[in-house]
């Protein structure tokens, strides 16, 4: 049973988390074998404030 994590900074659309799954789901099936149905996609989405990159928070980016 594939498990893949995906961490991710929130405010993506219900359609792009969608095609994200469904794409990440064929990727997984098509270089393991594994069946769709078995691979599981787990979304983390961050607040802005809770991720930074060099020290700065992403929520004070302009």
């Amino acid at each position: 049973m594939p498990l893949v994590h995906i961490d991710l900074i929130e405010g993506r659309s219900e359609e792009q988390l969608r095609g994200l799954v469904k794409d990440v789901t064929t990727a997984i099936v098509k270089n393991t074998g594994a069946p769709a149905e078995h691979v599981h996609v787990v979304l983390n989405e961050m607040k802005k404030n809770n991720y930074s990159v060099a020290g700065i928070l992403k929520s004070d980016e302009k």
